[in-house]
């Protein structure tokens, strides 16, 4: 299933800026974190890949586990 979403862009006199937001089903099935760096990559001019740093994913395996 697919989540269509606008693109939006907003223009200054100097500047301009696009953003695009994930639909909340997205981010909560990506386990995105506030502040989380992702990298934009080009495959072709019809597909965008979002790429996580692995290192993340790294760090997460090593915290001793949480006492409740």
């Amino acid at each position: 299933m697919g989540f269509p979403t606008k693109i939006q862009l907003i223009k200054r006199a100097k500047s301009e800026q696009w953003y695009i937001n994930f639909p909340s089903a997205i981010a909560q099935a990506m386990e995105f974190e506030r502040g989380e760096v992702v990298e934009w990559l080009i495959e072709d001019k019809h597909k965008l890949i979002l790429k996580r740093d692995e290192s993340v994913f790294d760090a997460e395996k090593k915290k001793p586990p949480m006492d409740l």
